[in-house]
């Protein structure tokens, strides 16, 4: 199951193009099927998306100013290409935030919240050939979230603004010695979540975040 918000990003435009377009964007480069330093062209962006170049214009204009894009001279606009430390920073970010986050929604939850993680759990690890990178990466954002969103929506939010920060050229979940340590990783913190066990989930997800920056390190560089 995924809560309210992811079902209506991936259902198809909301009530705002642009922000449909937004969030599309984001996902494909935080999932790597646009890489850092490639061309974001507005026509084919709006062809695949089934929008007019308007919203996607409007849309890059929100992801300059975010950081995620930039524009330069004869190139136009591309994905901003990660600095190796500047991505370990968010990392160490990221395993701090999202261990407060995760002992929130263990403590906040209504009781489902295991249950919940164990569908997502089995759909990120079943081998289907059907679904690719892209699509584990959004499962595993799934995973996250719904846990955050059962804690507070305040520091969700501030979570995704560090996911969205993050642009690397490959997703983790392409490499199949990382994705089977990852997930690993998710049993248990849901195990402790099944626990009731806020302290515990919480510290387990921060050394997910964590292994997951050392196994990109290893696996990809």
């Amino acid at each position: 199951m995924v809560d309210a918000r992811q079902q209506e990003m991936r259902s198809g435009p909301p009530q705002s193009k642009t922000a449909y377009v937004v969030d599309r964007l984001r996902e494909e480069i935080a999932a790597g099927i646009i890489v850092p330093g490639g061309a974001l062209r507005q026509t084919q962006i709006a062809m695949r998306y089934g929008v007019s170049p308007t919203p996607v214009r409007e849309a890059l204009r929100i992801l300059e100013a975010a950081g995620t894009i930039s524009y330069a001279p004869n190139r136009g606009a591309t994905v901003r290409e990660m600095d190796p430390v500047d991505g370990d920073d968010l990392y160490s970010l990221r395993a701090e935030i999202e261990g407060f986050a995760c002992r929130l929604g263990v403590e906040r939850q209504d009781g489902t919240l295991a249950t919940r993680l164990e569908e997502l759990a089995d759909r990120l690890e079943a081998e289907d050939p059907a679904t690719g990178p892209a699509q584990r990466y959004q499962l595993n954002r799934d995973l996250h979230f719904l846990i955050f969103d059962a804690g507070s929506q305040v520091v969700s939010q501030q979570v995704a603004s560090l996911w969205e920060a993050f642009t690397p050229a490959v997703t983790v979940w392409g490499v199949p010695q990382i994705a089977e340590r990852l997930n690993a990783d998710h049993r248990q913190i849901i195990k402790a979540v099944r626990k009731g066990d806020a302290e515990l989930a919480g510290a387990r997800m921060r050394e997910h975040v964590l292994n997951a920056r050392m196994l990109r390190r290893k696996y990809i560089g």
